[in-house]
């Protein structure tokens, strides 16, 4: 069981002073969710970036940030020659204007914008080959931490998901106890209508009319198997959030159902020890992959 928030930052320094960072981030959602965030000139790396991210990870927002700081980057000058010659006829037509004699110089030209034309070179796979082992380590020290959390929250799920065991059994062992409370108030109330003339044949009539009704060893039955499958899930599955989510809702379903049919008090007692346990169980399996 994983845990879907946690965090990894990892960076690394190659022999030509490129210094590549990986910031990985992970919170709380209920599908994958991945955001890249990569300088502009790195932008054909961030389809892989995603793709490999994809393949580690399958629920909850994953923030991956990727920085390159470089000492000295390659760098192509090129003069545009037309902005060149139209400075010159510009400065030469204002001289005349102005009747001087002064010629546009070279150091002039230069400075002026746009005659020096600057870029960056940069080889998208020689950057390709940085990330990727960073990106690795980064992925590798998140998938570590979410590991660790998710085991503790593993432990929290299955101590309550024992109690939720050990309230069935005691619900079980009071399902007996209903026929006699079910036959005992139709007696009663027999005995306030009629007195002496009681029917015996019609209160057990009655009564397996109700036990019809009110009997909840169907859903301790489906409620036994979802607990069961519940533990084999979490054991087994390494990212069950989903399913134990599903099986929540199945296992609250049958929970509500026995505590709207039984009126005995200590198996109402076992139904409120029982969802609490369960809303413990679903609070924490939002954190879980």
């Amino acid at each position: 069981m994983k845990s879907m928030t946690g965090y990894a930052y990892c960076t690394s320094e190659s022999a030509d002073n490129i210094t590549v960072s990986v910031e990985i981030k992970g919170y709380n959602s209920r599908f994958l969710d991945i955001a890249v965030h990569l300088p502009p000139w790195l932008s054909p790396l961030e389809p892989g970036i995603r793709e490999y991210i994809g393949s580690r990870f399958g629920r909850g927002k994953v923030e991956v940030g990727i920085r390159v700081r470089e000492n000295d980057p390659p760098v192509s000058v090129s003069v545009n020659e037309t902005a060149a010659l139209a400075y010159e006829s510009a400065i030469r037509g204002l001289a005349k204007v102005l009747r001087s004699k002064e010629e546009p110089g070279l150091a002039m030209i230069l400075r002026l914008e746009g005659v020096l034309e600057t870029e960056t070179v940069r080889d998208i796979e020689t950057y390709r080959s940085l990330v990727q082992p960073v990106l690795a380590a980064a992925a590798a020290e998140f998938e570590a931490g979410r590991i660790r959390e998710g085991t503790h929250t593993e432990k929290d799920i299955l101590s309550r998901l024992s109690i939720l065991e050990e309230s069935v059994k005691a619900v079980s062992a009071h399902a007996p106890e209903l026929e006699a409370l079910i036959k005992e108030n139709l007696r009663s109330r027999f005995e306030e209508l009629l007195g002496d003339r009681i029917d015996e044949n019609r209160i057990l009539a009655e009564t397996a009319v109700l036990l019809v009704k009110y009997s909840i060893s169907e859903e301790l039955s489906r409620l036994s198997s979802h607990l069961a499958e519940f533990r084999r899930e979490a054991s087994s599955n390494s990212s069950p959030g989903k399913k134990l989510d599903f099986l929540c809702q199945e296992i609250n379903r049958e929970i509500n159902t026995i505590g709207s049919k039984t009126p005995a008090l200590e198996v109402s007692r076992a139904v409120v020890e029982m969802k609490n346990a369960l809303e413990n169980i679903r609070e924490q399996l939002r954190n879980v992959e």
